[in-house]
C-alpha cells in the first residue's frame, strides 16, 4: 500500500510538472507582444479609455437571489466553530445562519440548489443600456464569472453557465449587444482566477450540531466542476499554486475574450499566474492589433508600469498617476441586499471628479435586483447624476490631469484611507475644495460644494508654478456673467448670484498661455 501511495504521489507530481510546462507554451496570438514585462511596456493607452472617464458596471448574477449582498456563495458554507488553539469561538457567517433558515442545510442545498432560482425575468439589457448612456457613461462592464464559478456567456467549456441555466440566456452577448446599440465600449470582468481556492470551503462540514461531520455538497464528485476539485494544504492564497487549474483559468478567459472581442477585460486580482498571465495580456492586445481595433484595455490589482491599466478596488489615487487607472467601486453592496443604503448622487459625482483630475476612469457597479430591474432609490441617484452631467459632462470627458490636480482641505489635510489602500473613494468636501482638469486652453476648476463666499484659487496666481494668465471664466450650464480677478499670488472668482440646485459647480476657465 505504502508503494502504492508513493506511486500515485510520484505521478501527480510528474503530471504537475508536466502541465507546468505546457503553461510556458500556452497558444496565443503572435504579434508584437510577448509575454514579458518588457514587452508590455510597448503597451499604449487607447484615446477611447482615456477619454471616456466613466463606465457602468454589472456585477451580478445567481448570488443576487437570497438578497443578502457579496461572497453569499462562499459564506453559505462557514459554520461556526470552536477554535482549539485560541480557546474561542467563532460565530457562523450570517449568510450560513440565513441559508440554513431558508433553504437547508449546505449538505442537502447548496449553491448549485441556487442557481437554478436566478431566473432574471424583469432584465431590460436595452433599456437599462439607454438609461446608462443618458446618466454618462461611455463603457460598460459585464460580469464574466464570479468567485462562484458560473459564467454569464455561452461557453462550450463550462456547462454551469447562463445559456444552460437560471435565466437561460447568454447575459454577456445581450449586453454586449445592447452596449453597441448605444454606442458604449463594451468590457467583461472576470474573477475566475480566485475561484479555485475561495470555493473550498464548500468541501467543509459542520464541527458543531447535529450535522457535525455530514460533508456539504461541494464533496459530491457530480458537482466537482462547479465547486473545483480539493487544493492541497498549502494552496490557500488568493490565486492558485496549482498548474493544472492555472491552465483551465486561461483557456476559459480566452474562450470568453476571443468569442466576444471585447475592448475591456478585468481581472479581480494582481496579475493572475505570473507567465500565464502576461501570455493573456500579449494574446489579447495581439488580437486587436490584428484586428486593427481602437485599442483594449486590461485592468487588475498590479500597478501597472505602463504594461496595462491598475484598478483600485474602494479607493483611488493619491495623487495625479503617471499612467491611466480606474477606480471600481459599487453604489451600494457589490450584489444585490435588502435594506442596503446607497452612496449619494452627490457623492458619486465629486468620487468621478477627484478620480478624473489625477488621471483616472470611475468603474461604478449599479446595483441590480435578482430579477434584473433597478430599486427607485438606485434610479433616483443616476438621475441627479444624468442632470449634473447635462450641463458640466464637457469638463470631464475627453480632458486631461493639469500641473496639479486640486487646492483646499482635501489636499493639505489628513486623508482617510481606502479599503485597498490609496485614498478612501467617498469623502466630505469643502467650499474651498477645489478640483482641476484641462482641455486645450480650457482648465475646468471644480469648486466640490458650492461656494459660500468669493472662491480663491492659489494655483492661478500670475507669480505661481503654472504661470497662467486668464482670459475669461464663465460658469457651466448658466448664462450669468462671472466677475473675477487675477493678481501674482491667485485668482479670485466672485460668488456667482445664482448657484445651481447640485453640489458641485464648475467654471471654465479659459488660459491665454
Amino acid at each position: 500500500m505504502k508503494k502504492i501511495r508513493t506511486f500515485l504521489v510520484l505521478a501527480l507530481i510528474s503530471m504537475s510538472i508536466a502541465v507546468f510546462a505546457q503553461n510556458k507554451d500556452l497558444p496565443m496570438t503572435e504579434g508584437k507582444y510577448k509575454p514579458t514585462d518588457e514587452s508590455l511596456k510597448q503597451y499604449k493607452y487607447p484615446d477611447w479609455f482615456r477619454d471616456a472617464k466613466f463606465g457602468i458596471w454589472s456585477h451580478w448574477g445567481p448570488q443576487a437571489v437570497p438578497r443578502q449582498g457579496d461572497w453569499y456563495a462562499r459564506g453559505m458554507y462557514e459554520r461556526g466553530y470552536y477554535d482549539c488553539e485560541k480557546e474561542t469561538y467563532r460565530k457562523p457567517n450570517r449568510y450560513y445562519t440565513y441559508h440554513v433558515e431558508h433553504y437547508g442545510h449546505p449538505s442537502e442545498f447548496g449553491y448549485k440548489d441556487i442557481i437554478p432560482l436566478w431566473k432574471a425575468e424583469r432584465w431590460n439589457p436595452d433599456e437599462l443600456m439607454k438609461l446608462y448612456k443618458r446618466v454618462g457613461a461611455k463603457y460598460f462592464v459585464s460580469m464574466g464569472t464570479h468567485h462562484d464559478n458560473f459564467f454569464l456567456w455561452n461557453s462550450k467549456l463550462h456547462r454551469w453557465n447562463s445559456v444552460n441555466m437560471g435565466p437561460k440566456k447568454d447575459v454577456v452577448g445581450l449586453w454586449q449587444q445592447a452596449a453597441k446599440k448605444e454606442g458604449l465600449y463594451f468590457g467583461v470582468s472576470e474573477h475566475l482566477g480566485a475561484s479555485y481556492t475561495w470555493f473550498q470551503v464548500s468541501r467543509r462540514s459542520d464541527q458543531l450540531g447535529d450535522k457535525a461531520g455530514v460533508l456539504y455538497d461541494g464533496n459530491n464528485p457530480e458537482y466537482q466542476d462547479l465547486y473545483h476539485g480539493k487544493a492541497e494544504p498549502d494552496d490557500n492564497g488568493w490565486l492558485t499554486k496549482n498548474p493544472v487549474w492555472q491552465r483551465e483559468w486561461y483557456e476559459r478567459i480566452r474562450e470568453l475574450v476571443d468569442n466576444y472581442k471585447v475592448d475591456l477585460l478585468y481581472s479581480d486580482s494582481g496579475l493572475p499566474f505570473e507567465d500565464v498571465g502576461r501570455t493573456m495580456i500579449a494574446h489579447y492586445y495581439n488580437q486587436d492589433l490584428k484586428a486593427k481595433g481602437k485599442g483594449v484595455v486590461y485592468t487588475c490589482k498590479q500597478a501597472s508600469d505602463g504594461r496595462w491599466v491598475h484598478d483600485r478596488e474602494r479607493g483611488v489615487a493619491e495623487g495625479i498617476n503617471e499612467f491611466p487607472w480606474q477606480t471600481d467601486t459599487s453604489i451600494g453592496d457589490w450584489y444585490y441586499r435588502t435594506g442596503q443604503k446607497y452612496m449619494t448622487g452627490p457623492e458619486i459625482i465629486q468620487m468621478l471628479i477627484d478620480i478624473v483630475s489625477k488621471n483616472g476612469n470611475l468603474l461604478l457597479n449599479i446595483v441590480q435586483t435578482p430579477e434584473g430591474d433597478l430599486e427607485q432609490d438606485v434610479l433616483d441617484i443616476l438621475e441627479n447624476i444624468a442632470t449634473w452631467m447635462q450641463d458640466n459632462s464637457e469638463a470631464i470627458y475627453g480632458t486631461r490631469p493639469w500641473k496639479v490636480y486640486g487646492e483646499g482641505p482635501s489636499v493639505t489635510g489628513e486623508q482617510a484611507k481606502g479599503h485597498f489602500g490609496g485614498l478612501k473613494d467617498v469623502r466630505e468636501y469643502q467650499p474651498t475644495d477645489l478640483r482641476f482638469t484641462v482641455k486645450g486652453k480650457t482648465l475646468y476648476t471644480f469648486c466640490m460644494e458650492n461656494p459660500t463666499t468669493d472662491i480663491h484659487i492659489k494655483s492661478l496666481g500670475l507669480k505661481t508654478v503654472t504661470g497662467a494668465k486668464i482670459s475669461s471664466i464663465k460658469m457651466l450650464g448658466s448664462e450669468e456673467k462671472i466677475t473675477w480677478s487675477q493678481n501674482d499670488e491667485e485668482a479670485i472668482i466672485r460668488k456667482p448670484a445664482k448657484l445651481p440646485a447640485y453640489n458641485t459647480v464648475v467654471f471654465a476657465v479659459k488660459i491665454k498661455n
